[in-house]
């Protein structure tokens, strides 16, 4: 590949337009959740599952209960988002953070880390 074909691939990946949105990695033994928040769903997911291949843990908060319980949790998605051609990447943040906060008062009263 050459320099040209290089700078063109990066133009074409940093253009593209990312999804995002509130996601939760659940512990199904305990029914606790740890509720967040990316514009990169793609890459939020497979940081999960490659922390649960190699027995690593994604998050601080799930640290103590992660080398307990490392395969009894689960990555769910509670609501996507995809920016829109118009949308600025500080626009496209602050629809997902909206999503979040909402997500937040939704599951208040849900055990949470």
């Amino acid at each position: 590949m050459d320099k040209q074909q290089r700078r063109e691939a990066a133009a074409a990946y940093k253009a593209r337009l990312q999804q995002g949105g509130v996601f939760q990695i659940r512990n199904t033994k305990t029914g606790r959740i740890l509720l967040r928040r990316t514009t990169d769903l793609r890459g939020s997911r497979n940081r999960f599952q490659f922390a649960q291949m190699t027995g690593s843990c994604t998050d601080y908060a799930l640290q103590a209960e992660w080398g307990r319980d490392g395969s009894a949790f689960v990555f769910e998605v509670l609501e996507e988002l995809e920016q829109k051609e118009t949308q600025t990447e500080s626009e496209f943040k602050a629809a997902v953070e909206a999503c979040y906060e909402h997500w937040q008062e939704k599951l208040a009263d849900t055990p949470q880390y």
